[in-house]
């Protein structure tokens, strides 16, 4: 996988505010590649410490690593059964909050 590819996926995913998720599909589709969201979530597997892989889920909320759900609730997100509760209410979208920057 393309190391500037991977770069940005990082940067986007930094972004990201505590209390929100985003996706990766939103990430790819902001990226340019709207077909890339597996190879996001190849680059999201091994991303390093400061980037908050946790706020980054699957397509309908659901959570891709189990392990990141006590991350979520201590940042006040809602999960039940794996799945983001409220999910389109936190869902933070790349394509909307960059170009308002």
């Amino acid at each position: 996988m393309d190391e500037d590819f991977k770069k940005q996926v990082y940067e986007v995913a930094r972004l990201i505010p505590k209390g929100r998720v985003s996706t990766y599909g939103a990430i790819a589709k902001a990226l340019g590649y709207p077909n890339h969201s597996r190879h996001v979530g190849k680059a999201m597997g091994g991303c390093p410490k400061d980037v908050p892989a946790h706020r980054v889920v699957s397509s309908g909320g659901l959570l891709s690593v189990p392990e990141f759900q006590s991350k979520l609730e201590a940042e006040g997100i809602t999960v039940k059964g794996s799945r983001i509760k409220d999910f389109k209410r936190i869902f933070w979208n790349p394509m909307e909050e960059l170009i308002d920057e």
